[in-house]
């Protein structure tokens, strides 16, 4: 039950942050880029390795703590951050095609499967 907590918490955290970057990036660069989408994605990544390495290597936390902040707001904050470390994994486990798969299938399918719902609403419901 505590690591679940952990994850609501952290989850919580991690959703109000991506909103108020989104309103911050709105606010101030304006609505005819998703700057406020790259930020967090970049950021949520950078922070995501910064993370692993230094809990890999330096700095030990409980299992609660380290699902708080990677799965609770790095989930959150940016899906992405998940993506980029299953990359860099399979590449530094010397699975560079599939990495290569992996990107390629998470990317085109991803977007694929939002114009398909996006489609499919349309139609149900005009």
């Amino acid at each position: 039950m505590n690591m679940l907590l952990s994850v609501a918490v952290g989850g919580a955290l991690g959703a109000c942050a991506r909103y108020g970057v989104a309103q911050l990036m709105l606010r101030y660069l304006g609505p005819g880029y998703p700057y406020g989408t790259v930020f967090v994605n970049v950021v949520g990544s950078f922070v995501m390795g910064i993370l692993i390495e230094l809990m890999a290597l330096k700095w030990s936390v409980s299992p609660e703590m380290r699902v708080l902040m990677i799965t609770g707001f790095l989930g959150a904050f940016t899906t992405f951050s998940a993506f980029s470390l299953d990359v860099a994994l399979l590449i530094e486990r010397g699975a560079t095609f599939a990495a290569a798969g992996y990107i390629l299938i998470s990317v085109v399918f991803s977007i694929g499967a939002l114009f398909a719902g996006l489609h499919l609403m349309r139609m149900v419901l005009t």
